[in-house]
């Protein structure tokens, strides 16, 4: 009899180990997902990002010619008015200096102007003359008034930019928000004869050394294309 029920008892057991079996290797495997953590390269290019004003006046400078490359540190700003007609504009990186910019591509206008020059019926000004009204009208809007006297820049300066003419114009400013309560700002109307305009003003509290190496430094990062 002990040997019957032992036996019974090993086909129990091994029924029941089948059936574990069969269950476990019926069950759908779970699939294991590697998921890899993204880690920069070092040394891979940064693509920084670039500010839709930013955009557009790259834009202009492109049409007219002009090359920029602002070095690290300079902070891009806000013109609190429409009545000042700057593209673009930036602070020094100790922020005690602001400039703004205002670009003119002139290749149109020299289309035009070749199209009319011989016809006595149409007065149309040389379009290589913008720069003083440009740079005239900018310091007239800046300063409230005509109280300033146009210098012409000199040749080794407009070297720098690789233009053909320009004025400077030193002003003081009236005490006013959207100039930022800048004492004092000096424009330059730089141009590349049949190619474009440049307008910058400067802003600052104090005419000092240090003001005046942040506007020899301008043309470093944007000037006229060479030829």
């Amino acid at each position: 009899m002990q040997p019957i029920l032992e036996q019974f008892r090993k086909i129990l057991i091994t029924a029941a180990f089948f059936t574990y079996a069969v269950t476990a290797f019926s069950q759908p495997k779970q699939k294991t997902v590697a998921v890899k953590a993204h880690v920069p390269v070092k040394g891979a290019p940064v693509t920084p990002v670039i500010s839709k004003q930013l955009k557009n006046f790259i834009d202009l400078t492109n049409k007219a010619d002009i090359t920029v490359s602002f070095p690290a540190g300079f902070r891009e700003t806000k013109i609190k008015s429409e009545d000042f007609l700057f593209d673009y504009a930036i602070e020094t990186p100790d922020r005690e200096c602001e400039l703004w910019f205002q670009v003119k591509s002139l290749k149109k206008d020299w289309e035009n102007y070749e199209l009319v020059k011989n016809d006595p019926r149409k007065q149309t000004a040389n379009p290589d003359s913008t720069y003083t009204t440009m740079g005239s009208a900018q310091a007239f809007t800046l300063a409230g008034d005509k109280n300033f006297t146009p210098r012409n820049i000199s040749p080794e300066v407009l070297t720098r930019f690789n233009a053909n003419s320009g004025r400077s114009y030193l002003l003081n400013l009236p005490d006013l928000p959207e100039t930022r309560h800048y004492k004092y700002a000096l424009v330059l109307a730089i141009q590349k004869d049949h190619t474009g305009t440049i307008v910058i003003a400067c802003f600052t509290n104090e005419k000092d050394p240090e003001f005046y190496k942040n506007v020899n430094r301008i043309s470093r990062y944007l000037k006229f294309k060479v030829g």
